[in-house]
């Protein structure tokens, strides 16, 4: 299959490629949560919900591999390095009650993917420690028993996880697009300068395209 994207079409297999949200989690999109607490406005990461939902839906009916990523601790944050907890000085730190449980731990509930984008049977949810994917994750290792070579990502945040993340797939050699209506920042400013990035110099990290692009080309408009 071949879709229009920047800086030039990108060419995948269904049976070869999955789609990976990253962090569509209660506590950054949701109002209350640990995003909120850091002063920062929700409502820009909860507009992209809808057209990840249709790209979610419209991916499940062309059969293709989805995976889930949560920034998730262990409950004793052993795998939580005092430089990431303490990192700007926040009201609330990673570990600590908030109004959805305790913040980025495993099992509580401001930590769950949001309904809209709630995982099904046979989909990848992985926990993950550090703003990738592939960090402390085994991601790798399950995409490559799958004979997966080609990525699709939306998410939050596009600066962030979602960059780290195509970046440490760009470097394990997945062919990775950014669906640019389906990722967003608190930062509008970086997002589009993580966008530019991603697909400068030749595609240097990625291809990037609209969701709606990929959604007419697997028959649903």
């Amino acid at each position: 299959m071949n879709i229009e994207a920047l800086p030039f079409a990108y060419e995948f297999d269904i049976a070869r490629t999955a789609l990976v949200l990253i962090d569509m989690q209660r506590d950054f999109i949701e109002p209350g949560g640990f995003g909120e607490t850091l002063g920062n406005d929700v409502a820009l990461l909860e507009a992209i919900v809808p057209a990840t939902q249709r790209m979610l839906e419209g991916w499940r009916q062309a059969g293709g591999l989805v995976v889930h990523t949560r920034e998730a601790h262990k409950p004793d944050l052993s795998d939580c390095p005092p430089a990431k907890r303490n990192r700007g000085n926040p009201s609330l730190r990673i570990g600590d009650v908030g109004p959805m449980g305790r913040i980025l731990v495993i099992g509580e509930p401001g930590n769950q993917i949001i309904d809209a984008l709630a995982p099904v049977e046979g989909e990848i949810v992985v926990d993950k420690p550090g703003k990738g994917a592939f960090y402390a994750t085994g991601l790798h290792e399950m995409l490559k028993r799958r004979g997966i070579t080609h990525l699709l990502f939306g998410g939050v945040t596009t600066e962030v996880c979602v960059q780290t993340s195509m970046r440490e797939a760009n470097d394990r050699g997945y062919e990775c697009l950014l669906l640019e209506d389906c990722t967003e920042s608190y930062f509008p400013a970086f997002k589009a300068a993580a966008v530019e990035m991603i697909r400068a110099q030749g595609g240097i990290v990625g291809w990037t395209a609209p969701s709606t692009t990929l959604l007419a080309a697997l028959g649903h408009p």
